[in-house]
């Protein structure tokens, strides 16, 4: 098979001619369609995540065709269609998974991270980790949902009951989220890089109240906010824009350093929390609730040959929506 290789941080992806994975007997040997280009992808890429797996094929919004199936597997047969996400398993039963809190396994193999992801034309998965992707996505329609659509979900259920929402970095999570919570009838504001109009007019196209640099003080206080931006700097821009009582939620695996500020900006019972991975649950609710509004992506294909060239925009801002790898 062909595959899309980091041999260690910072080195440009290579593409190679590797032996196709063989199943265990959980996994399924899935002939990959289409897999979505995450900012967690660029952080493994840059170093910003240390001890990853190397070599290692990243990508973890992978949606494909079962090809083969392990002695063990009951949920999926030859034929289906199956999405792979970020958690690729957990021990399942230390404390956090005996609670319902898989996504904070510490034994948790991560898809893309520490075993090899969907950037190639085959990749094996663990089944009981695989979800089903509902009809009326086409593969590389359905491939954001499984990280930025799952991300995005878990941060606005931790961003609890609010009228007027911010979302920092309007990209592929936020672009999803925007559409469940005016689903909700949630008002949303949406902050850009400065003089990003592109993106600020993507955001309103899609049903914002408001869309202004993130360095700028929303028309009314938010009841909650969402940070997608890898921008430590945010988090007291998005605690000054939010009023008392209300919730910051960092939904990134990394963040830049937090500067220091003022505890009058958290004061007034404010809450400061970050999303760490997913569990299956969240997929099993995301899903029925995606496929009910139903949430449109917006995606940029790319042949798999140039994934490097998806990091780089992705990196850039050069995207609105997401971008994803299709191998066919």
């Amino acid at each position: 098979m062909k595959a899309m290789v980091l041999a260690a941080p910072g080195e440009l992806l290579e593409l190679q001619e590797l032996p196709r994975p063989v199943p265990s007997d959980v996994q399924v040997l899935i002939r990959v369609k289409a897999c979505g280009v995450c900012r967690t992808d660029l952080h493994v890429f840059d170093g910003d995540l240390k001890s990853p797996r190397l070599p290692l094929i990243l990508g973890h919004e992978i949606v494909g065709t079962v090809v083969t199936t392990g002695t063990a597997v009951i949920n999926f047969n030859p034929g289906d269609r199956v999405g792979v996400p970020w958690l690729g398993r957990t021990c399942g039963c230390c404390p956090f998974c005996a609670s319902g809190r898989e996504n904070l396994c510490d034994q948790a193999a991560f898809t893309g991270f520490s075993v090899n992801g969907g950037f190639a034309e085959y990749t094996v998965a663990d089944a009981r980790y695989c979800f089903r992707i509902p009809e009326g996505y086409s593969d590389i329609e359905a491939a954001p949902l499984l990280c930025a659509g799952l991300i995005g979900y878990r941060s606005l259920a931790m961003a609890g009951s609010c009228k007027r929402l911010g979302l920092y970095g309007f990209g592929a999570a936020a672009h999803i989220i925007i559409q469940i919570a005016r689903y909700r009838n949630i008002e949303v504001c949406a902050f850009t890089r400065p003089g990003d109009h592109v993106a600020q007019q993507f955001a309103r196209s899609l049903g914002a109240a408001w869309a202004g640099d993130s360095d700028r003080i929303p028309p009314a206080k938010l009841d909650a906010a969402i940070l997608f931006a890898p921008v430590g700097g945010l988090i007291p821009a998005a605690l000054k824009a939010t009023q008392k009582g209300g919730t910051v939620v960092c939904a990134g695996i990394h963040m830049s350093d937090v500067p220091g500020f003022s505890y009058d900006l958290l004061w007034g019972e404010r809450s400061l929390r970050s999303v760490a991975n997913l569990t299956r649950d969240d997929g099993e609710k995301f899903f029925r609730i995606a496929s009910n509004i139903p949430v449109k992506t917006a995606v940029r294909p790319y042949p798999l040959e140039a994934a490097n060239a998806a990091l780089y925009d992705l990196r850039a801002g050069n995207i609105n929506g997401a971008a994803v790898l299709v191998t066919e």
